[in-house]
C-alpha cells in the first residue's frame, strides 16, 4: 500500500532571522572581523523570505544590479570603483547603499576607501573589514547563514539514533517513549534529545535533528525523575544531531491488539510532514507483553534495507505469486 502522508501539529515553528550584530558575533572570530563603520546598523535583520523570489544569495560578491544581503568587496570590486570617474563613483555607491545591505565586507585588509567609509557612517551601513580572501569568506558566510537561518521547528518526542539512523519516538502522554528510549540506550543505542528535540531543514530533502541546550544529556522518566543518561551510561549513549529518518509512533490500544485492523504484510506504515519532506512513519500498537525496544530494532533495520532497495512484502508477494504460477492445476 502507498505510504499516506499523515500531518501533525508541530509544537513551534520558528521563523529563522539574524541580526548584524549576532552574525558578527558568531562569525567574527572565525573571519578575522573587524567593525570599520556603521556600527549603529547592528540591528539590521537578515531573513531568508525576502529572498526566496530573487537571484541572488544571501552573501556574495558586491553587485548593484541584484545586491546581496552581505555585499563582500574584493579586489576587482575596489579596482572597478577606483576606474569610475568621482560622480559616477558616488553615484554606484549611492546606489549600493539605498539597497540597504545588512553589512558590507573588504576583503584582505585592502585600503578601505574615505568616500565608503562616510557613507557607511552617514547611513548606519555597518562596513566590516578582514585580512582573509574573498572567497574564503564568501564560501564560510554561505555555509553559516544557510545554516542559521534554515526552516526549523520542535516537534515532541524522543530522537534517538538507532542502527545508524535518526529514529523519532512520537505518542500521546503516557504511551512509553521515555521507557522505551532508556531501554534503546540500555541495548547500545544512542539518545540525541528527549521531549524536544529541534529540526532544521538543511537541504531540500535532509532534516537534521539536535537537542537545545537545557535538555543536553537529560531523560525524564516517570518514576524516576530526570536522568542524566551522559553520567550513567557514558559518553557513547549520547549523540550530538542526527539526520531524522525514520519516525516511530506508539499509539495505546483501547482493546485487544488482535482485533485492530492491520496490514498484515506491510505494517502500519504511512508518512509524516516535517517542515515540507514526507519522512516515512511506523506505527506501533502498545500492548502487555510487546517487547518494544525490540520492534523499534527491526524497524530500523527494516528501514535501512528499503534504502537499499529491498522491500520484503513485495518479495513476498512475489514468491507467492511465482508459486500460484507453477502450480499444478488439480
Amino acid at each position: 500500500m502507498p505510504r499516506v502522508p499523515v500531518r501533525f501539529r508541530d509544537r513551534r515553528d520558528m521563523i529563522p532571522r539574524l541580526t548584524v550584530r549576532e552574525l558578527f558575533d558568531q562569525v567574527g572570530e572565525r573571519m578575522k572581523l573587524r567593525w570599520v563603520a556603521g556600527q549603529r546598523g547592528e540591528q539590521r535583520v537578515i531573513e531568508p523570505g525576502e529572498n526566496l523570489t530573487r537571484r541572488p544569495s544571501l552573501a556574495g560578491y558586491l553587485n548593484v544590479i541584484f545586491p546581496n544581503k552581505v555585499q563582500i568587496i574584493g579586489t576587482e570590486e575596489l579596482q572597478y570603483l577606483d576606474g569610475l570617474d568621482p560622480r559616477q563613483r558616488w553615484e554606484v555607491i549611492e546606489k549600493i547603499i539605498n539597497y540597504r545591505p545588512a553589512a558590507l565586507l573588504v576583503t584582505k585588509d585592502q585600503p578601505m576607501p574615505t568616500d565608503l567609509r562616510e557613507a557607511a557612517n552617514e547611513t548606519d551601513t555597518p562596513l566590516w573589514q578582514s585580512p582573509l580572501r574573498g572567497h574564503e569568506l564568501l564560501t564560510y558566510l554561505q555555509y553559516h547563514l544557510a545554516r542559521a537561518l534554515a526552516r526549523r521547528t520542535t516537534l515532541h518526542g524522543v530522537f534517538m539514533e538507532v542502527y545508524s539512523i535518526g529514529v523519532l519516538i512520537t505518542g500521546d502522554s503516557g504511551s512509553g517513549k521515555s521507557e522505551l528510549a532508556l531501554e534503546l540506550i540500555t541495548r547500545g543505542h544512542r539518545l540525541i534529545a528527549d521531549d524536544a528535540p529541534e529540526f532544521t531543514l538543511i537541504a531540500p530533502d535532509v532534516i537534521d535533528g539536535t537537542c537545545p541546550e537545557l535538555l543536553q544529556d537529560c531523560l525524564e522518566v516517570r518514576g524516576l525523575g530526570i536522568l542524566n543518561v551522559r553520567e550513567m551510561f557514558g559518553d557513547t549513549a549520547i549523540k550530538r544531531n542526527k539526520y531524522l529518518r525514520l519516525v516511530v509512533h506508539l499509539q495505546r490500544l483501547d482493546g485487544d491488539i488482535n482485533n485492530q485492523p492491520i496490514d498484515r504484510l506491510r505494517g502500519d506504515a504511512s508518512a509524516r510532514e516535517v517542515l515540507g519532506v514526507d519522512v516515512p512513519m511506523l506505527t506501533l500498537p502498545v500492548a502487555p507483553g510487546r517487547n518494544l525496544a525490540v520492534l523499534v530494532e527491526a524497524a530500523a533495520r527494516n528501514h535501512i534495507l528499503r534504502l537499499k532497495g529491498y522491500d520484503p512484502a513485495q518479495t513476498f508477494i512475489d514468491r507467492q505469486a511465482h508459486q500460484l504460477k507453477h502450480q499444478r492445476p488439480w
